[in-house]
C-alpha cells in the first residue's frame, strides 16, 4: 500500500469535469482576447489574406461583394477564424495539462515535443498554401479564364475557398506526427510502412490532385513535400523504436503506476 493513500486516491469525476469546464473557459477567453485585439484590423487582416488573388487578376478587375452585409461579415468571419488559428498553442497548452497527469514520464518525452511539432507543422502547412501555392492556382484561374468572362471573386466565396485550403495543407503537414503516433501505439510497424510507401506515393498525389488546380505543377507541389513529410514521420518512428527497445533503467520506479486502494 502506498504511504500516502489520499494522494494515491483517484480524482472523483465531478473534479475531472470542473477542471474541463475551468480550461475550456480559458480557451474561449483566449479566443475572444485575441478577437478584441484583432477586430479594428479586420478589413485589414482581410486585405492581405485575399493579396494573392488580386495580384493576379486582370487589369481593372476587382472583387465583389454579393450580400448587403458581406463587407463587413466576412472580415469579422475571418478574423474570428485567425483569432481561432492563433489561439491553438494556448488550446493545445490547455489540453495538455489536463491529460498530462495521466501520463508516465517516459509518455510525456514522447509527447511534448510531438505536441510542439504538431503545432509548428501546422502553421507551415498555412504558411506554404499562402506564399507558394496560392500565387500558381490564382495566376493559373486567372490564365485560364474564357475570353469574354470578367474574373470578378465574390469575397465570401473566396474566404470559404482559403480557408479550406489552409486547413487542408495545415492537416496534410501533420503527417509526421500521425505517423510517429501510429508508430509509437503500435498500429502500425516501420517496416510496414517502408512497404506501403510506393501506395503513399500514390494517395499523395491523388490528394494534390483533389486539392489543386488540374494542372502537373500544382499538383506536385502538394503531393512531393506530403511525401517527404511522410519520409520524416517514417525516420522519426524508427528512432522512437529503437530508444523504447532500449529503455532507461533510471525510469523503472517512476514509470509504476499509481497505486490503488484495496
Amino acid at each position: 500500500m502506498s504511504e500516502n493513500p489520499e494522494h494515491d486516491q483517484p480524482m472523483p469525476l465531478v473534479s475531472h469535469l470542473t477542471e474541463l469546464r475551468t480550461r475550456l473557459l480559458r480557451c474561449v477567453a483566449v479566443i475572444f482576447l485575441i478577437f478584441a485585439g484583432l477586430f479594428s484590423f479586420a478589413q485589414q487582416i482581410y486585405t492581405l489574406v485575399s493579396a494573392p488573388l488580386r495580384d493576379h487578376l486582370p487589369a481593372n478587375a476587382t472583387m465583389i461583394a454579393t450580400d448587403v452585409a458581406s463587407p463587413f461579415l466576412t472580415p469579422f468571419k475571418l478574423t474570428m477564424i485567425v483569432s481561432l488559428f492563433l489561439a491553438i498553442p494556448v488550446i493545445l497548452q490547455q489540453i495538455w495539462g489536463f491529460i498530462a497527469p495521466g501520463l508516465y514520464r517516459h509518455e510525456k518525452r514522447i509527447a511534448i515535443p510531438l505536441l510542439v511539432s504538431s503545432i509548428l507543422l501546422f502553421y507551415a502547412g498555412m504558411a506554404f498554401a499562402y506564399f507558394l501555392v496560392f500565387p500558381l492556382m490564382f495566376s493559373f484561374f486567372a490564365a485560364a479564364t474564357p475570353e469574354g468572362v470578367s474574373m470578378m471573386t465574390d469575397i465570401a466565396s473566396y474566404l470559404d475557398f482559403v480557408m479550406t485550403l489552409f486547413f487542408a495543407f495545415g492537416v496534410a503537414f501533420e503527417i509526421p506526427v500521425a505517423v510517429v503516433l501510429l508508430v509509437w501505439i503500435g498500429v502500425v510497424d516501420v517496416q510496414y510502412l517502408k512497404k506501403v510507401r510506393p501506395y503513399v506515393i500514390i494517395g499523395c498525389f491523388v490528394v494534390g490532385m483533389i486539392l489543386t488546380p488540374p494542372d502537373i505543377f500544382s499538383q506536385t507541389l502538394l503531393a512531393v513535400p506530403m511525401w517527404l513529410l511522410f519520409e520524416i514521420g517514417v525516420l522519426c518512428g524508427s528512432l522512437i523504436r529503437k530508444r523504447s527497445a532500449a529503455p532507461d533503467p533510471a525510469d523503472d520506479h517512476n514509470d509504476q503506476p499509481p497505486a490503488t486502494q484495496p
